[in-house]
């Protein structure tokens, strides 16, 4: 059926109308949004319209404005903010105010504009503190670099060792240069070569794959690391991996360091089966792998994993690691003394907050970065710091830990605070003296070594 223009033409001109009243009705919301209202041609006229004027044109009765309707009505302003309703005078249907209350509100006002500008200010000085602080630092990290590299590195055997080189190293190593000197520093003495890693990986990769297809244990068992062991190490890895530095989501499963963390652990399983992989060791890689290549971060892994007291803890030799709890009492009460009564009252043995700081080297207890300078002077001054920085944590919070009851200790040095200030904690290990009885820590440890087996070769238990 055609449908005529005439009906069309109509359709639109209504259509349009609607559109306009629609549009009309939105540009009112919108300036309502904005607490104000939108002239109209005839607002004047209808502002002097009496109620039979009114029902006259519009036929139906006039019905005065309730009292809710007339004080808004005689708002000439939509009150915005708090400022707005002291400053403001009331609405005209009110009592004017006192003078003394408009006085009152205009002090009130005006303290708190001082305030604002106030807090301001001090936001300012803030900012400008942190930027002057962020810039000596770089600064500082500047000159730092420069020397290690002009200086330091290349007469590295005739400098590493002097009082200037040493000052350089506990104020923190440049993070450009902290994985060329940890190399130096932790040394190579299993001669391991990058070929080397690239056989105990193509081993670890070639184990893996016989696993995952579910090859015969005969096939491939090893005199000392059996099939069983090679799983159980493989899923530990794998466990380990998933929470090392989780916040930082790059060690997890396709994160950009994934691959390379699995590498060099499961290279080390093939590399040293006799200790296989155990908790903690995924730390101590990934602080690594963070400075080194892969390649470079496997030989120190390694040789730092070979060092007497990482060996002590990572093969578990209960009774050496006994050892260096004692070793580390006898500094404990000579530093500490009120604090070492206490935990001895409270029975809180060192195993129970050392062992995670030993095995982590303080990389999963600590910030990363405060971690890392840590690692620094533990490169340089080998595992009497380790012993060291524990004290210096238990002297940082001597204060708090003396007021704490044993589940309370323990609570609190197995998840230290996040928010630890570097110099203030670098200043509480400094205060540590590692001297008891004019015996450093290395002839402590040796005469209670000494002791232990003097001890045992004494026992008739052991000698029968």
């Amino acid at each position: 059926m055609a449908v005529s223009p005439l009906l069309l033409l109509m359709d639109r001109n209504l259509f349009a109308r609607k559109q306009n009243a629609r549009l009309d009705t939105y540009s009112d919301l919108g300036w309502k949004l904005f607490g104000k209202v939108p002239l109209r041609d005839n607002c004047q006229k209808d502002s002097k319209k009496t109620p039979k004027e009114y029902e006259e044109e519009t036929g139906r009765p006039h019905k005065p404005l309730s009292p809710k309707q007339n004080v808004r009505k005689n708002l000439d302003f939509e009150p915005l903010s708090t400022t707005a309703l002291i400053l403001e005078d009331r609405p005209a249907n009110l009592p004017a105010k006192p003078a003394e209350e408009a006085q009152k509100h205009r002090q009130q006002y005006e303290e708190m504009v001082v305030q604002a500008k106030k807090r301001e200010l001090k936001e300012a000085q803030r900012r400008k503190k942190q930027q002057e602080e962020r810039c000596r630092l770089e600064e500082s990290i500047g000159n730092a670099v420069l020397i290690w590299n002009n200086e330091i590195l290349p007469n590295w055997e005739t400098m590493w060792c002097s009082r200037k080189v040493r000052e350089l190293w506990w104020q923190g190593i440049p993070p450009s240069v902290r994985g060329k000197v940890w190399s130096l520093a932790i040394g190579n003495e299993l001669n391991i070569t990058h070929e080397l890693y690239d056989i105990c990986l193509a081993r670890a990769k070639e184990k893996w794959r016989s696993l995952s297809t579910g090859a015969s244990e005969a096939e491939n068992e090893d005199a000392s690391f059996s099939a069983a062991d090679r799983e159980a190490s493989l899923e530990l890895i794998k466990l380990d991996i998933s929470r090392t530095f989780p916040n930082l989501c790059i060690f997890q499963q396709g994160g950009p360091y994934h691959d390379m963390l699995h590498s060099i652990l499961g290279a080390y399983t093939c590399y040293r089966p006799d200790v296989g992989y155990v908790q903690g060791m995924s730390f101590i890689a990934a602080v690594l792998i963070l400075n080194l290549d892969t390649a470079d971060a496997f030989i120190a892994f390694s040789n730092l994993l070979n060092k007497p007291c990482q060996m002590a803890f990572f093969r578990v030799d209960h009774g050496l690691m006994l050892t260096y709890f004692a070793a580390f009492e006898v500094f404990f009460e000579e530093n500490l003394p009120k604090l070492f009564a206490h935990f001895k009252k409270h029975n809180l043995t060192p195993d129970i907050y050392l062992i995670d700081w030993i095995f982590t080297l303080y990389s999963k207890s600590l910030p990363l970065d405060l971690a890392c300078r840590i690692w620094d002077v533990f490169c340089r001054d080998g595992e009497e710091f380790l012993f060291r920085t524990a004290l210096g944590i238990l002297k940082l919070f001597e204060d708090i830990l003396t007021k704490m009851d044993f589940i309370h200790i323990a609570q609190f040095l197995t998840k230290l605070p996040e928010d630890l200030p570097s110099e203030e904690f670098f200043s509480s290990i400094a205060a540590i003296q590692m001297q008891s009885r004019n015996k450093k820590w290395a002839q402590v440890l040796l005469a209670l070594q000494k002791d232990n087996r003097d001890m045992e070769k004494g026992s008739p238990s052991l000698r029968h």
